[in-house]
Order: C-alpha cells, then structure tokens, then sequence
C-alpha cells in the first residue's frame, strides 16, 4: 500500500558492514478464525487470536552488499540448516513483492536460518510464526539503516502490515497476549491491513491462559492453508459464514472481557469444527481430522461433563488439538491430559503452552 511505499530507502553499499539480526516470534491460535481472503492478503471477516509462547520460529537474517550488479533478490534459505528449495522460492516471492516498501533489499545478499519448536506444515500456524519472524527482521533492518522506525507502536503496526502480505495469520503474532486482524466496527482502530493488540480489552483470565497443543501427526497436510482459502470463493456455505463470524466475535469480545468461559469455550470449539466443516464442504472437498483427533474431542467433552472444568479443544487447519483452559486448574487438567489424551497423540508427543507476550528480538 501506498503508505508503506518509500523509494528513499536506498543503502550507500560502499559504507556498509555486513551484519544479521535475529527475532523470535510465536505462532497464535485464532479463536475466531480467518479463513477466505480476496485482494492482496486481505481478510473476508475479522479475527482474534491467542499469543503463543511455546510455539514459536526463530529466524536470523545475514546481510552483506550484493556483489552482482542487478536488483533482484539474493537469497539462501536454511531450515533447521539444511537447505530447502520450495521454502526458498517462497520467501524470494515474498521479498520480491515487498521490495517496493523496503527497496534496499536488491542491494543485499540474504541469507536466513530459521527453525521452529514444533513440527511444521502440521496445522499449528508454521507460517504465522515465521514470516511475522520475517517480518520484524526487515523493519528491524529499516530501523539500523535509516532510523525510520524509532516509535514502538508504528514498528509493530508496519511489521504486522509486511507480515500480513506473508501469510494473513501472521499478523496477529507480533503483539502479546491477543490480536485483532480486520475492520470491525466494535474495535475502534481495527483494519484490514495489520491487527491491532488487544491485551487491554481481555479479562485477565485470558492473559495467563493454557494451550497445551496434542500433537496427533506431525506430518505436512496434504491441502495447504493458501489453497484452501482459495477453495472458500467456491464454498456454499461462504457469505453465510462470514457473517456468522462477525456476530461471533461480537459475543466473544464480550466474554473476553469479562471473563466468561463458557461462553467463549463454546465459541472457540463451534468456530473449529465449523473451520473443518468448511473443508469439508468445499469442492474438492477434503478432511484434515484424524481418529486420534475426534477421540480427543470425544474424551475432552467427557471430561468437561464430568469434572465441570471449563476445558476446551481448539484445532487450526490439520489434525492437532489445542487444549485450553485457565491457569487455576492446571494441576487437574495435566494429569488427564497425560493419563488420558496422549495415548492418541503421536509418540505420546505434546507441547506445553499459554498466552505468551509476543515476539523478542534475540
């Protein structure tokens, strides 16, 4: 967007030192969720996301004067150092269409190594993580070079607009505890093109809550997120949806406020399934629950019956389950989960977490 546009940003290469910087950033879980988008990365209806702090990507970005005269991307990518191609190729388009906002980046060779806590490409929002990483990186680049962005606030909301253009999710994860990605007329200073915090608008509750993530497969899904969001222009169900969402969100925000669990664990496990029964009832239609994962649905609902502990499932686009509940009851909810729910997990394998306070620059 034009805002963001800035031809000035033009580096004296003969003065400058190689360097790198380096960000972590945490995945986030939408409670209500963005899923279909139109234009460049813009959302069909807004959402709002928990902070990770478990779940998180750490990228280190190299830089050093381009030694080739021409103004295209350079770039060597290393995931957990080892080289991948596809991601590579991603991140050069990625670079490529944002060159017009940091237009230094033809001046540079790049290199990145990035590595994540968890099994990426599972349904725990790997990209989110990891291009809001990007993101923060390349306004942190801006910031050494030409001092642009010394004011906190603004640093965050143009991170979290560069990181949008990687992957919508993304944006939500550079603020703490929880985001707001899109206009909504309840949250004065919502937009489209970056989320804004909302840490000061949530019961406190919510800000030392649990998400421990049930690793039910850790392999890649076979529909990536990008396809499908393209799948929803064809979807039925679509408008309906949308508009659901926003009503939604309404009762949502009210119970974030004021602490409501139930409400808002029944508004975060219908918002999952309806996200799987999106997919589901897309053309191609596909499934990313696994046995394992309704099993534990199952067993969480039982158990929810018989304690009357206010514990929730969550899913993103795969087969793991977030399991959330709040901090006052951990010590009876860890035991089930152990005892319980990780027999379905794969190699009994699980990620403790909770809200977390944002990405840190290491």
């Amino acid at each position: 967007m034009s805002e963001y546009t800035n031809p000035n940003l033009i580096l004296e290469t003969a003065k400058l030192e190689p360097g790198e910087v380096t960000w972590r950033s945490p995945s986030n879980l939408a409670i209500i969720k963005y899923w279909g988008k139109h234009g460049r990365q813009l959302p069909k209806n807004p959402s709002i996301s928990l902070t990770l702090s478990s779940a998180f990507t750490d990228t280190k970005l190299e830089y050093k004067p381009k030694e080739s005269g021409d103004n295209a991307i350079s770039l060597k990518f290393f995931f957990h150092e080892e080289e991948n191609e596809p991601f590579r190729q991603r991140l050069v388009g990625f670079l490529e269409g944002v060159k017009d906002i940091f237009p230094f980046l033809g001046q540079l060779d790049l290199t990145i190594h990035s590595g994540n806590s968890f099994p990426h490409s599972s349904g725990i929002a790997s990209s989110a993580s990891a291009m809001s990483a990007l993101a923060l990186c390349l306004c942190s680049l801006e910031d050494r070079f030409f001092e642009t962005l010394d004011d906190d606030e603004e640093f965050d909301r143009k991170a979290s607009y560069v990181a949008r253009l990687g992957s919508g999710s993304a944006c939500r994860s550079i603020y703490p505890v929880a985001a707001l990605w899109g206009e909504y007329s309840e949250v004065p200073g919502s937009s489209d093109l970056y989320a804004v915090p909302m840490k000061e608008h949530i019961h406190e509750t919510f800000q030392h809550f649990h998400d421990d993530i049930l690793i039910v497969s850790s392999k890649p899904k076979k529909v990536g997120s990008s396809a499908g969001h393209n799948l929803m222009e064809n979807n039925p169900f679509a408008e309906v949806r949308y508009a659901d969402a926003r009503r939604r969100l309404h009762f949502l925000l009210e119970a974030m406020k004021k602490g409501d669990l139930e409400t808002f664990g029944n508004i975060a496990e219908n918002e999952a399934l309806t996200l799987h029964g999106l997919m589901m009832s897309g053309n191609p239609s596909y499934i990313l629950m696994q046995p394992g994962t309704i099993s534990v649905i199952d067993r969480i609902r039982e158990y929810r019956a018989e304690t009357g502990n206010p514990v929730y499932f969550s899913l993103d686009a795969g087969p793991n389950v977030h399991v959330l509940y709040p901090e006052d009851i951990i010590h009876e909810v860890r035991p089930f989960i152990e005892e319980e729910l990780l027999p379905f997990c794969e190699e009994s394998t699980w990620l403790q977490d909770w809200v977390g306070e944002g990405p840190v620059e290491l």
